[in-house]
């Protein structure tokens, strides 16, 4: 995957994910004119960052994936890591925006985002879940 983009479609999206610590996500259509910029500061970042998955989903070809994921408005960058998503916002950013976006999600301690989940989950951790050491 080194210095380019995976798409992503319903058949592959969860192999993708799983199969990846840490995946930036472009939801996106080609009739969008910003999203349409936004494409090579996405590409610049996946040439730049090639321990990263970079990946796209077409909205109009993968409808359902932009519904599960609640997509309304493109293009939106998501970043997932170790199967949670950690960022989800609108908006085609700017390259210093995200770069600072993909260095603040590689500082995220998750070990503490995954003890917020439970939290806001009602799960304590006890009762099994991923309970890898």
């Amino acid at each position: 995957m080194a210095g380019g983009t995976v798409e992503l479609t319903k058949d592959n999206f969860d192999a993708v994910v799983a199969d990846s610590p840490f995946v930036l996500i472009d939801f996106w259509a080609e009739w969008c004119g910003p999203c349409r910029r936004f494409a090579p500061v996405f590409e610049g970042a996946a040439a730049r960052h090639d321990d990263l998955v970079f990946a796209k989903v077409d909205t109009e070809a993968q409808p359902e994936l932009a519904a599960a994921f609640e997509i309304s408005s493109i293009p939106t960058l998501m970043i997932v890591r170790d199967n949670i998503a950690v960022y989800a916002q609108p908006g085609a950013l700017p390259e210093p925006a995200l770069e600072d976006v993909i260095r603040q999600a590689r500082a995220l301690d998750m070990d503490e985002v995954r003890a917020s989940v439970a939290r806001a989950t009602g799960g304590d951790g006890a009762e099994g879940g991923d309970a890898s050491v």
